[in-house]
């Protein structure tokens, strides 16, 4: 048994858990809460991103052969990769959900290490590609470098690529913090069955910034791939 559940039922009933902020009433009310200021924070992260993707459609329609001849630069292995390690990561952060859920200390701390793993496996690949894509000259700029005869709208495609998943690396960058602090916390025993809010919210957060990948690899890396 937990110290959280022994002093909750030292006060005769499990409403005193140790977790619950003076400012609640229960432990259920407090994680509604939670859970709506989650949602109210990755609502404002769809019209955050669903302005770039506006933005992308828009120029691609405009510029579709500029788009289609740009993407066929980007190396389809890498992103394809990036997303399997990432969907991986959803399966991991969900499972690392389900053991703290049912109080499984150890199982939690491991479904969370792994996680942050293949998210920094992720950045590293990342990492990679833009590292090619700035040998190869294909970073907007004074420094651009393309023989096709629509260099400057795909000037504008890689504009939105590195903005686009610059950001999205970003997120993953935070996400793998946040990932390391509710990692910290599950290993101190911070977390049981009545208490594991923070590693459920997390795991929204994580889930959200996998799905952003989902929309982004086939509309970056997709484009007219059959010509």
């Amino acid at each position: 048994m937990s110290n959280a559940v022994a002093h909750a039922e030292a006060h005769g009933h499990a409403e005193h858990h140790t977790a619950l902020q003076h400012h609640f009433e229960t432990m259920q009310q407090q994680k509604e809460a939670s859970t709506l200021g989650m949602w109210v924070f990755l609502l404002t992260e769809v019209l955050f991103f669903g302005g770039l993707f506006m933005a992308y459609l828009l120029y691609r329609t405009w510029y579709f052969e500029a788009f289609a001849e740009a993407s066929r630069t980007i190396a389809i292995a890498p992103g394809a990769i990036n997303t399997a390690v990432l969907i991986g990561s959803s399966l991991t952060m969900a499972l690392g959900v389900r053991a703290a859920q049912t109080n499984q200390r150890t199982a939690t701390v491991r479904w969370l290490i792994a996680t942050i793993f293949l998210g920094l496996v992720f950045l590293g690949v990342k990492v990679y590609e833009y590292a090619d894509k700035f040998e190869h000259h294909h970073v907007p700029g004074a420094n651009f470098i393309s023989e096709s005869p629509w260099a400057a709208q795909e000037q504008i495609f890689f504009s939105l690529y590195f903005t686009m998943t610059g950001l999205h690396a970003l997120h993953m960058i935070v996400g793998v913090a946040i990932m390391s602090v509710i990692t910290w916390m599950a290993a101190k025993g911070r977390f049981d069955e009545h208490y594991y809010t923070p590693v459920e919210m997390a795991g929204l957060y994580w889930h959200f910034v996998d799905l952003v990948w989902i929309y982004l690899f086939p509309l970056l890396y997709l484009v007219e791939r059959h010509n």
